[in-house]
């Protein structure tokens, strides 16, 4: 075996170990946050020997820990996979390190979808019609960024700026909606706004994971083609058997169907796409086999990490974690788009 074969395999395992390692660190913190909170009566210690089985919880103690704690966790990693997963593949596809369902312009149009829901106010299966119609809002926003892409003369930078105008038409439409929603309708819609984990119920996370779970294997078919996409190029992709537009296609749809689902249920929440792609590139590299999954854990560990802070730093009282990822993510924002002006990923 050559020096350069060594090298590869050598990093490749390290690669897969730092995945392995970011993996159970987050599965560490998830069980650390379960403690974390303002009850009095159920602190971190309390929390492990109930969580051990050497305490009994009582009736208090087990709805903090089964029906308030453990959803709201559950939907950190689930929504953090979702949209970090989305994010890496939206990057791939597109060729610029800046775009995310936030920053595309997916995400606004997804809550979009889930607004005209509520105030159509769908008495039947209500979270099935607002899941459809997030998805179906953000489908078109998918369908504008192909029509774009298939002109020569578009900049990788015009991505963002569509999403920008997306993002302002879709807040736009949004707060017409609030001015004349009624009461019930403009509590619900105001929770869109914010972006929160606390609405889903331990049944929808249950569904979400579900979903999510069987969404990923798709994305993991699509990684090698990503990677002769970001290598030269569209040419260079069709040089080596993979058909570009057809897989663009398919992976915008994918993401999108991605984002909605969570969006849905949890309201406007950015940044973990555009986020953990890029530190997990400075982890493992470009290697779309080991960027989608790193990208996908790390989402998880970055949305747990938030939530766990917003329920901590002023309790009792609760910052939702899309402020959270907007403090956080702003900043990361402004510097990746002054560092990678016109980079290809």
């Amino acid at each position: 075996m050559d020096t350069a074969s060594e090298k590869h395999i050598a990093n490749s395992k390290f690669q897969i170990s730092m995945i392995v390692a970011l993996f159970i660190v987050t599965l560490f913190f998830a069980l650390l946050s379960m403690g974390l909170g303002s009850s009095s009566n159920l602190d971190m210690t309390e929390t492990m020997r109930i969580l051990l089985g050497l305490d009994e919880a009582d009736d208090l103690q087990s709805d903090i820990l089964w029906k308030l704690r453990l959803p709201r966790i559950l939907m950190a990693i689930f929504s953090g996979v979702a949209l970090a997963t989305a994010g890496a593949l939206m990057q791939g596809c597109l060729g610029n390190p800046l775009v995310s369902p936030l920053t595309l312009g997916v995400a606004s149009g997804a809550a979009l979808g889930a607004a005209f829901a509520i105030i159509l106010d769908f008495s039947v299966f209500p979270d099935l019609a607002i899941v459809a119609n997030s998805f179906l809002f953000s489908l078109l926003v998918v369908g504008i960024i192909i029509q774009l892409g298939k002109m020569r003369s578009i900049s990788a930078e015009s991505y963002i700026l569509v999403g920008i105008a997306i993002t302002f038409i879709a807040g736009a439409i949004v707060s017409t909606m609030q001015y004349f929603a009624t009461d019930a309708q403009l509590s619900q819609l105001t929770h869109w706004s914010f972006g929160s984990l606390s609405r889903p119920t331990l049944s929808n996370v249950i569904w979400i994971g579900a979903c999510v779970a069987s969404l990923l294997p798709l994305a993991m078919l699509w990684s090698w083609d990503l990677n002769a996409m970001s290598l030269g190029g569209d040419d260079f992709a069709i040089s080596t058997g993979v058909n570009p537009e057809s897989t663009r296609k398919n992976i915008l749809v994918l993401s999108a169907l991605m984002t909605s689902i969570v969006i849905s249920f949890t309201g406007l929440i950015g940044f973990v796409g555009l986020a953990a792609p890029h530190m997990s590139r400075l982890i493992i590299g470009n290697d779309y086999r080991k960027l989608i999954p790193c990208s996908a854990v790390f989402g998880a560990f970055l949305m747990l990490f938030a939530d766990t802070t917003g329920r901590i730093l002023f309790a009792p009282v609760v910052i939702p974690v899309g402020i959270m990822l907007s403090i956080i993510g702003g900043p990361l924002f402004m510097y990746l788009l002054l560092k990678n002006r016109g980079a290809r990923f």
